[in-house]
Formats: structure tokens, C-alpha cells, sequence
């Protein structure tokens, strides 16, 4: 069944009922998205589905309103009627919220079992019998093998979201565990970014005539996304980082790290300059992490500083600004990264810090995204009036580190190398890499 995402003018059109098509109206859902419009018709019709489509698309809409029309439809209600797996715990509890909000009016049940939870609260969910569970893999094969009287035997729709995060070697062999005990007559829907040999695999492993739709090319960032790239000498990068959150004043910025510790002394070195950053990390425990993002949703705190854990799947409308502080190793976590700001049609910048270490990571950003970015402009003289306060914001947090005990890195500009050396490195660096885009 084709639809023409031109001729869409409702939910209504795509055979979405009346009582969910209201619900969708005050999520503010005005018009389905174009892989909404693509996998809607095909999902009713009871097929399978592989959807490839960019971040910020409207995936979970996509899966969840067939989903809940089909559990509406069912004429005897059976309990564990979907399963949703999601690679993290933030994006589970996202999708199991937008259940019970498109579901508000049904009395919909959501489970939703991730890690970092006590287990004996998430037995008691499972123990009501909810229609819908959302879970990370390993603790979904946890409650499998130790909660009582909890099976999927009544499973009839099973969505993997993130799928090529799914089928890394932490979570294959969780994975390969839920497949073998669910039952073979459901329906499957298979959600990601990008198609990877891997979910190629699994496709072959677990979905029955899918039907294929790409709602993106491979791999692309949005046409409102104005990306730019800044080069820094390693030694001066927090203060270009402070110099850019400055003059971009009033923006809600997420600034993307390599590591958990780098989030935490960050956090620290902007809070000691009197700008509102918090962190978010692997390393925190669930509700810290959900205190984090809830206050940066909130407006309490207008930075949000993290590692690639918030690159997917976090649904934050209003992030305005995406910072690379350390430019991913994996390209494709570029496109996931930048993905977090310009969604669903709004605008949105990205800009990414590179040292003269980091160069052949960057250069192969722009040839996977096919295009040679512009440069932010800035004044080193203007930057290094900042490096004074900087150092001493540095200098601070490494003693409130210190002093609580927590484990850092020693990886911030002070690693005994001689100033004029790294400055020249970084001005050689600087010129090599204009050389190298010619």
C-alpha cells in the first residue's frame, strides 16, 4: 500500500481510529511524519516492518500507534501483548511514556525493566499484568529466568528500536536468549539509523516478508541543521568550549564527551564559571540520570554535558545547540550526536572542536556526510581572554575531585608538555588540516 506523504493530511487517513488520532492531537501530533506516513498503512495491513529512518524522525509513533490499535481490537485482552527493546535505559522509559500517553484513553499498562532498578519493583509491575513491556535486553532475560509466573508465551508484537545498538556484543547474546523463548507467530518491527550487516542478519534470523521502508538516506544530518566545525589547539580547548557556550548565550546546548569522567569535570569547570551544565553519564545510577535529564528538560539547567549514552533516542525538543568537545571515533555517532538538536523541522547547530590530534576523525565526518562543513568563526586573541578564569575553574574542580574521591582522568591540558610546544603543534595542525581539505 503506498501514501504519499503529500496527500496526508491526518492520522485519520492512515486507518488510525478516532480515540487514538485524538490522543496523537494532544501530544501535539498534527500530522504524521513521513516514516509515521510510510509504516502506518503497511503495520495495519499485519506486516512486518524494517524502518530506516534518521533520529528525531517520530519513530516511536511509527510502532506504537499500530500497536495499541491492534491491542484495542483484540477482543479478549491478554496481558504481555508487546515487547519493546531498546539498547538504553533512558530511551526504554521514554517509549513506555509515549504508550501510556497515546494509550491514556484505553487505560493502557506499561512494565518497563531496566537496569539500575530495584527488581522487586519491576516484579510488582510485571505482576499487574501490563499490556506493554519496554525493556533494556539484559534485564528483560533477568525477569525472564528468575520472576515467577512472568513469560512472554501471549507475545504477539515484538519491536526492536535502535536495532544496530541492539546486535553489539553487549547485548547479542541477551538478545539471542528472548528470541528463542517468544513466539514465532507475531509481528516484528526492526527500527535503525543506519542498516548494518548485523541487522541485515537479524532480519533475515527473525522477520517474515518485512516490508522495507527508508524514511532518510543512509547516512544524512537534517537540511535545518547548521553544522560547523571549530579548530582548537589541545591545550586551549576548554576555553574555546566556554568562549562558544558565552557567545552563544541562552541556547540549550548538549556537549558531548568521550568519557563519564570527562562529563563530571566539565560540569564542574562551567558550574565554577556560573554556567548552568549538569552531567550524564553511563557511570550514574538511574535516578541520577533521570534527575539530570528531567532539570535539563525543565530549563533548571540549560547545558547538558555527556557521553554518546544521551546520542539516541532521548526525545529533548528544545536542545538548540550540539557541541563535539571530543569528536567521536566512530563517525556514524556524528550523525547520532547532531541528531539531538534540528528535530521534527525546527532548527538547530552543531559544532565540533577539533585538535590537531583528531583530524583524521573529523575528515572522515565530512566524507561520510558528503559535504566540507564551514568553519565557526572566532578570534584566538578573544579566546584566551578567557584562559585565566578558565584555569582557575579547572584548577577547583580538580580539588572538589579530588576531595570527594571520585576517580578522574588527567587528560585536561595539564599533562606537563610545554606550552609554546603544544601551541606550535596546534597551529602546525591548524594549517595541515586546511591542507589536507584542498
Amino acid at each position: 500500500m503506498e501514501v504519499d506523504k503529500e496527500e496526508v493530511k491526518s492520522f485519520n487517513e492512515l486507518g488510525i481510529i478516532d480515540a487514538l488520532v485524538e490522543a496523537c492531537e494532544t501530544l501535539g501530533w498534527k500530522n504524521p511524519s513521513k516514516i509515521q506516513a510510510e509504516a502506518i498503512p503497511h503495520a495495519l495491513e499485519g506486516k512486518d516492518l524494517i524502518g530506516l529512518a534518521q533520529t528525531g524522525s517520530g519513530k516511536t509513533g511509527a510502532f506504537a500507534l499500530p500497536i495499541l490499535q491492534a491491542l484495542l481490537k483484540n477482543e479478549r485482552r491478554v496481558p504481555f501483548f508487546a515487547c519493546v527493546l531498546s539498547p538504553t535505559r533512558e530511551l526504554a522509559i521514554q517509549i513506555a511514556e509515549q504508550f501510556e500517553a497515546l494509550g491514556s484513553g484505553i487505560g493502557v499498562r506499561c512494565a518497563v525493566l531496566v537496569g539500575g532498578v530495584d527488581m522487586v519493583q519491576q516484579t510488582l509491575a510485571l505482576g499487574k499484568r501490563p499490556d506493554i513491556v519496554v525493556g533494556t535486553p539484559g534485564r528483560l532475560v533477568d525477569h525472564l529466568s528468575n520472576t515467577k509466573g512472568f513469560s512472554l508465551r501471549t507475545l504477539k508484537y515484538l519491536v526492536l528500536d535502535e536495532a544496530d545498538r541492539l546486535l553489539n556484543e553487549d547485548f547479542e547474546k541477551s538478545l539471542n536468549e528472548i528470541l528463542d523463548v517468544i513466539p514465532r507467530e507475531r509481528r516484528t518491527y526492526l527500527f535503525s539509523a543506519t542498516m548494518t550487516q548485523k541487522v541485515r542478519k537479524l532480519q533475515r534470523a527473525c522477520l517474515r516478508n518485512p516490508v522495507k521502508i527508508e524514511a532518510s538516506s543512509k547516512y544524512s544530518t537534517v537540511d535545518t541543521l547548521k553544522q560547523q566545525y571549530c579548530f582548537v589547539p589541545a591545550m586551549y580547548k576548554d576555553c574555546y568550549l566556554v568562549y562558544i557556550l558565552t557567545e552563544m548565550s541562552g541556547c540549550t546546548s548538549m556537549v558531548f564527551t568521550r568519557t563519564c569522567d570527562s562529563t563530571r569535570f566539565l560540569a564542574l569547570v562551567l558550574r565554577n564559571l556560573g554556567l548552568r551544565s549538569i552531567p550524564i553519564s553511563g557511570q550514574m545510577s538511574q535516578s541520577k540520570r533521570l534527575g539530570a535529564l528531567n532539570k535539563f528538560k525543565a530549563g533548571e539547567c540549560n547545558i547538558l554535558i555527556c557521553t554518546d549514552v544521551a546520542s539516541r533516542g532521548l526525545d529533548i525538543p528544545s536542545v538548540d545547540m550540539v557541541i563535539n568537545y571530543d569528536i567521536p571515533t566512530n563517525s556514524k555517532d556524528y550523525i547520532h550526536r547532531v541528531g539531538r538538536t534540528a528535530r521534527a523541522g525546527r532548527s538547530g547547530v552543531a559544532i565540533s572542536l577539533i585538535n590537531q590530534y583528531e583530524v583524521e576523525w573529523y575528515l572522515q565526518i565530512e566524507k561520510l556526510i558528503g559535504k566540507e562543513l564551514p568553519e565557526f568563526p572566532s578570534r584566538e586573541v578573544e579566546v584566551l581572554l578567557l584562559l585565566e578564569r578558565v584555569t582557575e575553574a579547572k584548577r577547583i574542580s580538580q580539588m572538589k575531585i579530588k576531595e570527594s574521591g571520585l576517580k578522574r582522568r588527567n587528560g585536561r591540558g595539564d599533562d606537563g608538555n610545554d606550552e609554546e610546544v603544544e601551541r606550535h603543534l596546534g597551529i602546525e595542525g591548524k594549517k595541515k588540516f586546511k591542507k589536507s581539505r584542498k
